[in-house]
């Protein structure tokens, strides 16, 4: 597990190491840009111009002094400067006078313009960043973008990235690799910033711990409050597979999905639970998918009803909701469920009557956000998995402003609901009643088919049922998802990979448990 922190965060943990530990800035300083003209070292080669392009607050000086010590170890470097160095830090100020005491002079950006750049160490703007870009940081920024640079290494963050958030403030540029310092920002987590941050390298340049815990305690904060980011060693907090055992001891998952013509969500999600470990698996659909579920996956149950029972025999409908709730472990509600009028009472005798975990996806939360009295019987065993789309007609605001405010859209309705929402995405975030924040790691862009949703609602159903509590089951669930996703993808290449084959690939991910 990583830890990653907003810009706000950040700074604060730098105050602090500052001014109650009493480390030096430019110790600090030196050590970041140590660690930035190390990696434009690997990545430079023999006929190489370096640029610093460097703008005047702390980030640039970072910049300036990266370019300083490659120009005392004899590489060819030029510094040029965007916005006004009388105006800048006092922390830039001393840089740029180190710089000059060794010989190596700076100049205004636009010097630059008729010159060619082999590597670009981009120290424009730092996490700092809340507003469009604009002026002549626009124009250097666009001159930039349009040079035949062929390395580039942002500082921190890439310039026009939006540290907290991964929204191109306007205009960025795009780095291959991203040197930060402490812990990896959210805003490269994010996309579209984690894919102008190309690959992001978390330098130590001496934050003590305790500064970390400082931080947290000076706000009020649980750890949870930062956010953080699985890999594979968190893998092995799944639940081993005690050899004493039997399938009841693998739980039990009902799948409420599928409509007529739409089998294809509910099996999906139904293999996807037994792939992820789950010991029983039930289905419960329209008595039209019957013969085909039975065929594809005899290893399921199928229970079946009808539209017409659902509207006409509630009470009778009702009871029979109530045994499978009885004999669920965890639910699967919304899957392929479709938008006939029935599916509103479905959700509704399906979330009034669990005691249990239930899964939100698909056509159960379109349900819900076309009668939205159904929130009131959220509870906190609810995990919502909505896209984009579904995210949108579920608060009323748009794609783009979702999209622009993804983690803070997901830990807003988390909040107000006491629930966990997992809100899809190239990077997926998970955010928990208590404000824990996870951003995922893991996926390509080959699981953008249909499909890859109802496998991601199995999958999170199998890990609760063995054993898994709901939060942390969506988390490493979204993870494990997207680890699939980068299994199969490299068998099926990222054209022609189908949601079935992402679900057969669950099982190989789950053998590195």
């Amino acid at each position: 597990m990583r830890m990653l922190v907003t810009g706000k965060q950040m700074k604060a943990i730098d105050a602090y190491t500052i001014h109650a530990i009493g480390v030096p800035s430019l110790v600090l300083m030196e050590r970041a840009a140590l660690k930035v003209a190390q990696a434009a070292e690997r990545l430079w080669k023999k006929g190489d111009t370096i640029w610093a392009v460097c703008g005047t607050g702390n980030n640039g000086a970072d910049g300036v002094a990266a370019a300083r010590m490659l120009h005392l170890k004899g590489y060819p470097v030029r510094v040029f400067l965007v916005g006004n160095p009388d105006k800048g830090t006092e922390e830039f100020r001393t840089q740029l006078t180190i710089a000059g005491n060794v010989g190596l002079s700076s100049l205004p950006w636009q010097e630059g313009e008729k010159e060619e750049c082999g590597l670009l160490i981009d120290a424009v703007f730092g996490v700092g960043l809340s507003r469009p870009v604009e002026g002549e940081y626009r124009q250097c920024i666009k001159m930039l973008g349009a040079k035949s640079i062929r390395s580039t290494v942002a500082v921190d963050v890439p310039s026009g990235i939006h540290g907290d958030t991964g929204t191109v403030m306007g205009i960025a540029l795009r780095a291959d690799l991203t040197v930060t310092f402490g812990w990896e920002k959210t805003g490269t987590a994010l996309y579209p910033g984690r894919e102008y941050a190309g690959r992001v390298e978390v330098a130590d340049i001496g934050f003590p711990g305790q500064a970390l815990d400082a931080v947290k305690e000076a706000e009020g904060t649980a750890a949870g409050d930062f956010a953080v980011t699985y890999g594979d060693d968190d893998l092995k907090r799944i639940p081993r597979r005690p050899a004493y055992s039997n399938k009841g001891t693998f739980g039990k998952v009902l799948i409420v999905a599928g409509s007529r013509n739409m089998c294809g969500a509910a099996y999906l999600s139904a293999l996807s639970a037994y792939r992820t470990g789950a010991g029983l698996v039930k289905l419960l659909t329209v008595e039209e998918n019957r013969q085909i579920l039975q065929e594809r996956l005899p290893e399921a149950i199928v229970a079946t009803y009808t539209p017409d029972q659902l509207m006409e025999g509630r009470d009778e409908f009702r009871k029979m909701i109530e045994a499978q709730m009885e004999w669920a472990d965890v639910v699967v509600l919304g899957p392929g469920l479709g938008n006939g009028p029935y599916v509103e009472y479905l959700v509704e005798d399906i979330l009034t009557s669990a005691f249990v975990p239930v899964i939100i996806d698909a056509d159960g939360l379109n349900a819900i956000a076309g009668h939205p009295y159904l929130t009131s019987y959220y509870t906190e065993n609810i995990i919502v998995t909505p896209h984009l789309g579904e995210m949108a007609r579920l608060t009323g605001e748009s794609v783009d402003q979702i999209k622009e405010n993804l983690a803070a859209t997901a830990l807003e309705y988390a909040g107000r609901y006491g629930l966990t929402c997992v809100l899809k995405d190239a990077a997926t975030v998970t955010a928990g009643r208590d404000g824990n924040l996870y951003i995922n790691s893991s996926g390509n862009s080959a699981m953008a088919k249909a499909g890859s949703g109802d496998v991601l609602t199995g999958i999170i159903a199998g890990l609760i049922a063995i054993g898994m509590d709901e939060e942390e089951a969506a988390c490493l669930g979204v993870y494990l998802h997207g680890r699939a996703g980068d299994a199969a993808a490299s068998k099926s290449g990222a054209h022609s990979l189908l949601a079935s084959e992402l679900a057969d690939a669950v099982g190989s991910v789950m053998a590195m448990v």
